[in-house]
């Protein structure tokens, strides 16, 4: 028996060393940083091979390909955005306050899933996947300027505003925390949501 051991140890430890120590979510993590700093396009399977130290074939070990990791990527971001329309603080109660739950929880998500939401908003629709992606974006706008349009029915939000402009605006400006915001700098997802929804539901002016 002990003579058999080694051998088995020798051949473990020879796979260990021969596989570099990357599973599939630290692959879309390292795919998803290099896809927002070189774009998608301008992304090739050796230039993520490369970034993670191991053979193209040890990618294909985890995903399909190029297409499969962005559309991991796309679909977590907007998983989530869409959960947030799903909960019972977005779908009950009166209209501007489903929208300022929605408002809340995008920004919740964008620093859950900062790189994910970066490169969503980074795709233009060159590919099947992007433009998938994209309409699924459209779908969640027009769910926010359906809330905008039943507030302003509802008399709770001022009826000189287009919703669909709205929206877009209250989307604006949590989109633009992508370019800014770093997480551990000073301040969590809570503070930020709080902050970002004073200013669009209450103003600035004191």
């Amino acid at each position: 028996m002990g003579g058999s051991e080694v051998p088995e140890a020798a051949t473990a430890a020879r796979r260990r060393a021969g596989r570099p120590g990357h599973d599939a979510e630290s692959v879309l993590r390292v795919a998803v940083r290099v896809f927002t700093e070189r774009g998608y396009d301008g992304t090739s399977m050796e230039d993520l091979a490369r970034s993670l130290g191991v053979t193209k074939s040890a990618i294909y070990h985890h995903v399909s390909g190029k297409s499969d990791l962005l559309q991991r990527s796309l679909d977590r971001a907007l998983d989530a955005l869409f959960a947030v329309t799903r909960e019972p603080g977005a779908t009950t109660g009166p209209a501007i306050d489903r929208l300022e739950h929605v408002v809340r929880g995008s920004v919740r998500v964008l620093v859950a899933e900062l790189p994910h939401v970066t490169l969503l908003l980074r795709v233009r629709g060159n590919t099947p996947v992007e433009r998938r992606a994209l309409e699924r974006r459209r779908e969640f706008d027009r769910f926010v300027g359906d809330l905008v349009r039943a507030g302003v029915e509802a008399g709770d939000i001022r009826p000189d505003v287009d919703p669909a402009i709205a929206g877009r605006l209250l989307f604006g400006m949590v989109n633009s925390l992508v370019e800014w915001y770093r997480p551990g700098r000073g301040v969590d997802a809570d503070e930020l949501a709080d902050t970002l929804a004073a200013v669009a539901f209450s103003g600035l002016r004191a």
